[in-house]
């Protein structure tokens, strides 16, 4: 009875460390986004959303850029439809996500990948793909990396209440300061990005995707194609793997890393 006791302490200990791992992981990202969420909340309330429908769309919807352009439509007077259409196609990135991390997530119980599968984000994906490269590299002759559940809940939790008090805080200040929009805000948004992406970069293949990704994006951008993020998205992972094909980039990863045997 005591050492069952003093096993479940220890890995009681294990869980909430891993918790506060993924939460200190995620901040830096979870304070840069902190001007995003304020301007959504204040988006809302210019859309003729009241307070509280306006808290509630953080909580529920959950989406970032998706919640932006679908309260500028919702502005501007666009039907149901298209901004059904729209937001699809914005946050269909996500199904990348959800297929990259499903070996990982697969295997973990169902309260477990619905309460995953809400909160997963750029950022979380971020923070939870880069502990698991990052196991790899540095131990590389030891076993698999395992993901670690409590790790991306305690990220995902953070960036989830990051996310819904920085929309809070647009609410009221969107009640009391007149043009809030104009104040430069949207810049959060591209600055997060930019801190997502930049640490990836670590192979000509995946600087190749991000090239190929960012000028696609400007070109849809320029003659407003709506799919414009897809578009890019698709084209870039094409171009990452095509180049590593044919420069066989995969094959030389393959034999630096050890084999199952030598594991």
């Amino acid at each position: 009875m005591l050492e069952n006791n003093i096993v479940d302490q220890r890995t009681s200990r294990l869980k909430s460390r891993s918790f506060l791992k993924g939460l200190l992981a995620v901040m830096p990202l979870t304070i840069a986004v902190i001007p995003w969420g304020i301007l959504a909340g204040s988006l809302a309330l210019e859309a003729g959303l009241t307070a509280v429908q306006s808290q509630a769309m953080s909580a529920i919807i959950f989406a970032g850029s998706a919640q932006l352009v679908a309260l500028g439509m919702i502005k501007a007077g666009v039907g149901l439809g298209s901004i059904l259409i729209t937001t699809l196609l914005i946050t269909s990135r996500h199904l990348l996500y959800a297929m990259a991390m499903r070996s990982h997530i697969s295997p973990l119980p169902l309260k477990w990948r619905l309460g995953l599968g809400f909160l997963l984000t750029d950022e979380l994906f971020a923070i939870a793909n880069h502990s698991h490269n990052n196991s790899n590299n540095n131990a590389a002759k030891q076993k698999q990396h395992k993901f670690d559940r409590w790790y991306a809940l305690g990220g995902g939790l953070t960036f989830y209440l990051g996310w819904n008090m920085a929309t809070f805080m647009g609410i009221i200040a969107g009640q009391s300061i007149d043009n809030l929009n104009e104040l430069g805000l949207d810049f959060a948004i591209a600055a997060t990005f930019i801190a997502l992406v930049v640490p990836t970069v670590k192979k000509p293949s995946i600087l190749v995707c991000v090239l190929v990704s960012l000028t696609l994006a400007v070109i849809c951008a320029i003659f407003s194609i709506q799919a414009g993020l897809l578009i890019a998205s698709i084209s870039g992972m094409v171009a990452g793997v095509v180049y590593a094909r044919l420069t066989g980039e995969g094959r030389q990863l393959a034999r630096e890393l050890p084999s199952e045997d030598n594991s």
